[in-house]
């Protein structure tokens, strides 16, 4: 039996040949319908500038003050890090990683991870260290939490509207956009980069098309005439033996 072009159930663990599905389909497990795959759009290029502008965003997000505070003329803004550096020193290094995996290490790391198998399938070739890549995506990407950081964003802001003069930064706006791009580049199966470099591995073991000088080559072949076969010998007939001193010679045939 051939092991290549199977899945597997998550669910119950059946075993299937994983046939190649067309458009938005889906292919559902026939003995407990749990979803196996989705037959998406694969074309890269809507998903590869989502997450480019999507890892600009994320640098913007970060370099900028996200809220500015004024109480009795004292104004105090901060960014993220900021944010984090000040609760490290508070004795809270627990919260403080947690904050910094969840907002900054995973969203980036699947942010490069995508960019990084996405642009070498768009030019037609597969990285290096691809499985390995993928399957990092595949863990960051449940403990990457922008909207759960954004939410409580906002939650503080209307708090301290009463109690200070709280004016919006560059950074507030870019994590709101970040929440969006990040809700579309969710959506996107990385498991569809496996089929894709698949398809990649086949195409290039079939034999290169001729290119323009292969088919000069051949045109000047064919007007100088198929080659001359090789010049066909006589045998050469079998030397006389020796004959030892003494012998008579045999008589001269007629």
């Amino acid at each position: 039996m051939e092991h290549d072009n199977l899945i597997a159930c998550h669910e119950c663990d059946t075993l299937f040949r994983k046939p190649r599905l067309a458009g938005r389909t889906v292919a559902r497990c026939p003995r407990c319908g749990a979803t196996l795959y989705s037959g998406v759009s694969r074309k890269l290029d809507k998903i590869s500038a989502m997450t480019l502008a999507a890892l600009i965003t994320f640098v913007i997000a970060q370099g900028f003050p996200i809220v500015e505070l004024e109480t009795n003329g004292i104004t105090s803004q901060t960014t993220l890090f900021g944010a984090l550096v000040a609760l490290w020193n508070e004795d809270m290094q627990i919260v403080a990683v947690m904050v910094f995996c969840s907002t900054i290490l995973f969203p980036l790391t699947e942010l490069v991870a995508l960019l990084y198998v996405l642009i070498p399938l768009r030019a037609g070739y597969v990285p290096p260290m691809f499985n390995r890549v993928l399957r990092a995506i595949q863990f960051v990407r449940p403990w990457g939490m922008i909207e759960v950081f954004m939410l409580g964003v906002l939650i503080t802001i209307v708090k301290m509207v009463s109690l200070a003069r709280v004016i919006p930064e560059a950074a507030l706006f870019a994590f709101g956009v970040l929440t969006l791009m990040f809700a579309v580049v969710v959506t996107f199966d990385p498991r569809i980069l496996w089929d894709l470099a698949d398809e990649l591995g086949d195409r290039s073991q079939r034999p290169l098309p001729r290119t323009s000088a292969d088919s000069a080559a051949a045109a000047m072949t064919s007007l100088d005439g198929p080659p001359a076969p090789p010049a066909l010998l006589e045998p050469s007939p079998p030397a006389a033996p020796d004959l030892p001193p003494g012998a008579p010679s045999a008589p001269p045939q007629g």
